[in-house]
């Protein structure tokens, strides 16, 4: 019985030895050392090979015997086996062999994370390509040596395809996969190939107005005009317009970036969860390797595997790639530019045009000696001339020597979400929480990520785009976030905005136990969710100091690894985005007792991942004030009315310059960039919300942490009516007069804080006036008439 029991045993631990850790690095240090042997053997080989060739002739890499005269580096094995490798293999392209080897030793050793079917795929066709490619373009140089540059394979198939299509076929097709290779591996290999092809208008000069200002310049061709035969209305325009003689006017039309419309399944993810050092854990080294072999690592989406994203099918798709730039305005505009500046004595030495969505930046050299201030003043002078609103100019730009003057375009291009969503840079971001805001001027998606922010302030004017701007940041949260990865908070004071996400309630929102509503629009319950969102913080970091670790990425990672026990209340925490869409109502009815814990938020919660993004259409310095500045470095401002409002936001001017419908400036530190926000309609976050709702979902919302206001903790019979509140008597004629039991009325009514205006309901409570607390619903009023008021009142005096 004993025997059987120890032949049981022997697979069990073999089984135990090949997943072993120490099994795993030891063969992982033999692939790396295996690699580097392998490439100063091949180095070696091409100082050697010529005087080793007939030494190792017909020999196999198993020969043992003694073999003389080796100059190889690596001696007789590496010898061999560089001939091997180079002549008989893949030539100086096995080196990418040896890479993914390589990377495949650090994979096991665990010192580095690589995809290794992307690794393999990627080296394989680069072997092959290479050697091809070596064999073709440099086999003749090495004829006479002992060396196949390209290998046996290379040589061999070089010879099939000049036999086949001739050196110039051999040649395209080498061209071709090459490119293709390329377009794989950078999203900027397309648009360099489309403007190799495409006809960039670039004119050297324009042609001089005055005779007598220039008379020995030689005249050249004026720019390209869209129609060869324009009316003569356009003609008149253009012929009161001067022509400037500068060197250089190029415009440069961006193109998007490469679109790849996907939407994988999170479960599908390439992803791994890498193990993080046992630095403090519930258990020990062997424990923990243990339960993960045992239980596997932790997946905090099993519970919603099935879990699909958002397609890009749900986003309306606006064709407007082939739109034409009008090289008229382009060309008007620049000629005006010009024409103003050299009316102030102002002369440049090159202009140039780049053409965005909305907006098309003009960025001048000016001649030595210039000063830049004096081109800032401009600025209205430009508009004037141009007829146009939005100007503004950069003086200078940064990270250039040029001055940059942004004019808007007479047509402007919609953003619209789908081309974000599906674009590679979008697809293909590791962003922890991904924002993706539209189009900079060069047509480039802009993105941000909310963890490195860490909170975000949006302000602009009333029709802005500032709403839309929020929905935009929602969508592209859901389009990248399992409901286990994410939960928000919304808080909508103009309770029509953010109920249309009333349906992904049981997926990605969450709320107080006992709200009603998931979207949160009364202001008693915005300041309790504040005040559960700080105590849901500070319970985080209490959890962080248990387990040792600096912020949620780190904690997540060592429970995921089974290092942090859950009965010691440990338990996996998704990010938490709070939102809230009028940040200016809030402050007005309830000043510091919203201020404050949103600062506090603010403040300390980035690093247990709870991030914040406030708008508001009034910022106006007792809205937005410094304590909230300060805590917000990162800002949007959309368009504002004022100069003032603008310096409010950005601590400058720039938003009062905007041209509205989207176009917004996005400001960090000490940088300010123009992005076209882009464009999701209702419609559309109807679609999405309605298809995540569609799907499996948790029983509830996310709860927070119930919150209890400093006047709950005070029992009824500990208040005293005898010391009552100054503005009491007010306060009972206002709810009896509006028959409405509310905190929040008396709030607005009286402009006093909620602490205060709870503690005057409280002793409306006790001395009969209104009824007790029904949760989120109004206080039953007892008193019906304020002749029934002023009675109980006389008789509370008497």
């Amino acid at each position: 019985m004993q025997h059987k029991k120890d032949k049981q045993k022997v697979p069990s631990g073999i089984k135990h030895f090949f997943k072993s850790d120490a099994t795993h690095f030891v063969l992982g240090l033999i692939f790396l050392m295996f690699s580097v042997y392998a490439v100063i053997a091949i180095i070696s080989f091409f100082f050697s090979g010529d005087a080793d060739q007939s030494r190792i002739e017909g020999l196999s890499l198993f020969h043992w015997g003694r073999v003389g005269g080796i100059e190889n580096w690596t001696g007789t094995r590496g010898a061999i086996l560089s001939n091997i490798l180079l002549n008989e293999g893949f030539g100086v392209a096995t080196i990418f062999l040896l890479l993914f080897l390589s990377f495949t030793g650090l994979r096991l050793m665990k010192a580095k994370y690589v995809n290794l079917l992307k690794y393999f795929i990627t080296c394989s066709v680069l072997t092959i390509w290479t050697s091809l490619a070596v064999s073709f373009f440099f086999g003749n140089f090495f004829k006479d040596t002992a060396i196949y540059i390209g290998g046996r394979h290379g040589l061999k198939l070089s010879e099939i395809m000049t036999l086949n299509l001739g050196i110039p076929g051999t040649f395209l097709i080498i061209l071709l996969v090459f490119i293709v290779i390329m377009i794989f591996a950078s999203a900027k290999t397309i648009p360099f190939v489309r403007k190799l092809f495409s006809s960039t208008p670039k004119i050297k000069k324009i042609k001089p107005e005055a005779a007598d200002t220039q008379p020995t310049e030689k005249r050249e061709p004026d720019l390209v005009k869209a129609d060869s035969k324009p009316d003569n209305r356009k003609k008149t325009e253009e012929s009161t317009i001067p022509k400037k003689p500068i060197d250089d006017f190029e415009v440069i039309i961006p193109k998007a970036d490469e679109q790849e419309i996907t939407s994988s399944n999170p479960s599908e993810k390439d992803e791994e969860i890498r193990p993080v050092p046992n630095v403090s854990s519930d258990y020990d080294d062997e424990e923990a390797n243990n339960l993960l072999k045992e239980l596997g690592v932790y997946d905090p989406t099993a519970d919603l595997s099935k879990y699909q994203l958002p397609s890009v099918d749900l986003l309306k798709k606006y064709n407007q790639n082939d739109a034409q730039v009008d090289m008229t305005e382009q060309n008007n505009n620049k000629n005006r530019i010009i024409q103003t500046l050299e009316n102030y004595g102002i002369k440049i030495k090159s202009i140039k045009a780049t053409v965005g969505p909305t907006v098309t930046l003009y960025e001048i050299v000016p001649e030595d000696g210039i000063r830049i201030a004096k081109i800032r003043n401009l600025e209205d002078d430009i508009a004037m001339n141009l007829a146009a609103l939005g100007i503004r100019i950069i003086a200078p730009m940064p990270g250039k020597g040029t001055i940059g003057i942004e004019v808007p375009n007479k047509d402007p291009q919609i953003v619209s979400m789908h081309s974000i969503i599906s674009s590679r840079k979008y697809q293909e971001s590791n962003y922890e929480l991904p924002i993706a805001l539209g189009r900079t001027i060069t047509n480039e998606v802009f993105m941000v990520d909310l963890t490195k922010l860490p909170h975000l302030l949006v302000a602009g004017a009333t029709g802005q785009g500032k709403s839309v701007g929020l929905n935009a940041a929602i969508t592209s949260l859901l389009y990248k976030k399992h409901p286990a990865e994410l939960k928000f908070v919304l808080i909508d004071p103009k309770m029509v905005e953010f109920t249309i996400y009333s349906a992904i309630e049981k997926h990605f929102l969450a709320k107080l136990p006992d709200a009603e509503k998931p979207i949160i629009t009364d202001f008693t319950k915005v300041i309790y969710t504040l005040n559960s969102l700080t105590k849901e913080m500070d319970d985080r970091y209490e959890l962080l100091e248990k387990a040792g670790s600096r912020n949620l990425k780190e904690y997540n990672a060592k429970f995921f690894n089974r290092r942090l026990n859950p009965l010691k209340g440990h338990k996996f925490m998704p990010y938490i985005v709070v939102i809230i869409d009028e940040f200016g109502d809030l402050i007005m009815t309830a000043g510091k007792e919203i201020e404050q814990p949103i600062a506090r938020i603010a403040q300390k919660a980035r690093a247990v991942g709870i991030h914040m993004i406030i708008a508001t259409q009034r910022p106006t310095t007792n809205i937005i004030t410094g304590t909230i500045k300060a805590n917000f470095p990162a800002r949007v401002a959309f368009r504002v009315i004022s100069t003032v409002d603008s310096r409010t936001i950005l601590d400058g001017q720039g938003a009062n310059q905007l041209i509205g419908r989207g176009d917004m400036l996005f400001f960090q530190g000490s940088d300010m960039i123009r992005v076209q926000c882009a464009f999701v309609d209702t419609p559309e976050v109807e679609r999405i919300s309605k298809f995540i709702s569609t799907q499996p979902s948790y029983p509830t919302a996310f709860m927070l942490p119930e919150y209890v206001g400093e006047e709950s903790n005070k029992s009824m019979d500990d208040l005293d009516l005898s010391d009552r509140d100054p503005l009491f008597e007010e306060a009972a004629q206002l709810i009896v007069a509006h028959q409405q039991g509310s905190t929040s009325l008396i709030q607005r009514k009286f402009a006093i804080g909620y602490n205060r205006a709870g503690r005057l309901m409280d002793q409306l409570e006790i001395a009969g006036i209104v009824g007790p607390t029904q949760g989120s619903k109004p206080r039953d009023v007892y008193v019906l008439d304020e002749y029934q008021l002023r009675l109980k009142l006389d008789t509370m005096k008497s």
